[in-house]
């Protein structure tokens, strides 16, 4: 049965108001294949565009979005977020693994609001780049971790 079908068939929003509040974390990643000419202009763990640094601009838009996930996503809860971290990494194949790790205190999770900041983020890097190159792969995008709420994933 899904949560967010009401008993007459209609959508509606979870109540949450008997859950207790717990520490809630969950984190989500994304990976971003890189073109070649893109990976070129990687300088000192950044990369420069004509709009400016990408990976730190990322950072700030998929913290934003964490912020306004309940504005996207019509059932998500408007939460106060205790902590955002959004971490932008090049692996051994000189991608970009974008991390966002979320947690609250509250009565609902944050699996949304980590996805939306991986995913926010990496729009970022492609709109960024795209004057570059169109060449840019995002894919999986997944939850990866999340506890204190029903069920862990770890």
């Amino acid at each position: 049965m899904f949560s967010h079908i009401k008993e007459d068939n209609q959508p509606g929003m979870v109540d949450i108001s008997e859950k207790d509040i717990t520490h809630r974390v969950a984190k989500a990643s994304a990976l971003i294949k890189l073109p070649n000419e893109i990976k070129n202009l990687v300088k000192d763990g950044e990369i420069e565009s004509k709009k400016g640094p990408v990976l730190t601009t990322a950072i700030i838009a998929g913290t934003q979005a964490v912020k306004k996930t309940h504005d996207l996503i019509p059932f998500c809860h408007p939460l106060i977020i205790n902590a955002c971290d959004i971490v932008i990494d090049f692996n051994d194949e000189s991608n970009l693994v974008v991390t966002c790790t979320v947690s609250i205190d509250g009565k609902t999770g944050v699996e949304m609001e980590a996805l939306t900041g991986v995913s926010v983020a990496s729009l970022t890097i492609y709109d960024m780049c795209k004057s570059v190159s169109h060449g840019i792969v995002i894919s999986d995008i997944e939850l990866l971790e999340k506890s204190g709420g029903k069920s862990d994933i770890t």
